[in-house]
């Protein structure tokens, strides 16, 4: 059963008392509801007023509910936005503007930074994050809109930025690919980022405007070790599938790079080296690194992860982690957020340097040409004399 208390009120993992009864407070789902997902709770955001509990009232705790068909199934929502390029000003980015086709991911990867965003919808970054989602239908005609405003100024449109493009909603709705095709209509240049294999699917369009320089691609390699990603990043492609995603995006003449990201301490950092020379390997070209990043509710969800994935290690890689990040669980200041400071980011940052130019990644990187931005003709408009 749930009931509610108010966000000032003791903490939900407290115990309290109505009459004679002793209810456990928890904010975590019951075991067959998170099977096959990332996060362990679905505490409200940051923003509500009220906090929802489940509540162990003594007729049925999470043993007696394991096979009673209480997976949370995933639902989505059309999202109404009127404006599908999103700006920001980020010195730590290396892109102005991004379009991400659908809020919230259902690769379910723990870790994910963009979980705290779904509090802005009055829902939980914890498994509402993975399983209430928001597609954007009307994308491509909201980009060919903005596209076509007098006096836009043509800059990279990264993809992936804060949801999977290619997550498994893609496959049903094609939305990522129908934007692609307004920017290659535009010759608009494009950055992706990704960890499915599915933009395998897309590869006829990349090529084609890759051949142009005005496509690149990112695939997102945490670990080698498929137990580990199954339990990370539980819907995502399986490492050997993105790899073999990385050989076909290379095989056809597609710019491509892997971003070890993150490199949680203790954890999957250890693989840096391997996953970067498996990379290279496949045909990556270009190579970036991210340390474990917490802001807001994903401290809590991590910690809860840990608790029940790595025991024996939980407590190790969380004092690595404040070591990283100036006592605390996450330092948002720009210039640091994505390294860590102290001696054990700066090791990593090292192993880095010495394994990429053993390989020979980042020994050119290959910038896209907005240049050849240009509004394509409507039907019956007079072509130009060359």
């Amino acid at each position: 059963m749930e009931q509610k208390q108010n966000m000032t009120e003791a903490s939900p993992r407290d115990r309290g008392r109505s009459g004679t009864v002793d209810f456990d407070f928890t904010t975590r789902a019951a075991p067959d509801a998170v099977r096959g997902r990332g996060a362990r709770s679905n505490a409200v955001g940051r923003y509500e007023s009220e906090q929802r509990l489940t509540v162990d009232d003594g007729w049925g705790g999470p043993e007696e509910w394991q096979g009673q068909g209480r997976a949370i199934r995933t639902q989505v929502s059309v999202d109404s936005s009127r404006s599908i390029i999103a700006r920001n000003t980020s010195p730590d980015l290396g892109f102005d503007r991004s379009i991400n086709p659908y809020r919230g991911c259902e690769h379910g990867c723990i870790y994910c930074f963009a979980r705290p965003s779904h509090a802005y919808l009055g829902l939980s970054p914890g498994l509402d994050f993975e399983t209430r989602l928001f597609m954007k239908p009307e994308a491509a005609r909201l980009l060919e809109a903005e596209l076509h405003r007098p006096g836009y100024d043509c800059r990279t449109i990264a993809m992936g930025t804060n949801t999977d493009p290619y997550q498994p909603l893609e496959r049903e709705h094609g939305i990522t690919r129908s934007v692609l095709q307004v920017l290659q209509r535009f010759n608009h240049p494009v950055g992706i980022v990704t960890k499915s294999d599915l933009i395998r699917r897309d590869i006829d369009i990349l090529s084609d405007m890759a051949t142009r320089g005005l496509a690149k691609v990112a695939v997102s390699v945490t670990t080698l070790d498929a137990g580990l990603a199954r339990r990370m990043e539980p819907r995502a492609a399986t490492p050997r599938k993105r790899l073999d995603a990385v050989r076909a995006l290379s095989d056809a003449g597609i710019p491509v790079g892997v971003l070890a990201a993150p490199m949680i301490p203790s954890l999957n950092e250890p693989e840096l080296e391997r996953i970067l020379e498996a990379s290279r390997e496949a045909g990556a070209t270009e190579a970036g690194y991210i340390m474990l990043r917490l802001p807001l509710e994903i401290a809590d969800l991590f910690g809860e992860w840990l608790e029940d994935e790595v025991p024996n290690r939980a407590a190790r890689i969380m004092k690595l982690v404040r070591e990283m990040r100036g006592g605390r669980a996450y330092d948002a200041r720009f210039g640091l957020r994505m390294v860590g400071t102290g001696p054990y980011a700066a090791l990593v940052a090292k192993r880095f340097r010495v394994a990429t130019a053993r390989l020979g990644l980042n020994a050119r990187r290959l910038r896209l040409d907005p240049s050849q931005f240009a509004v394509p003709p409507a039907p019956g408009d007079q072509l130009r004399l060359l």
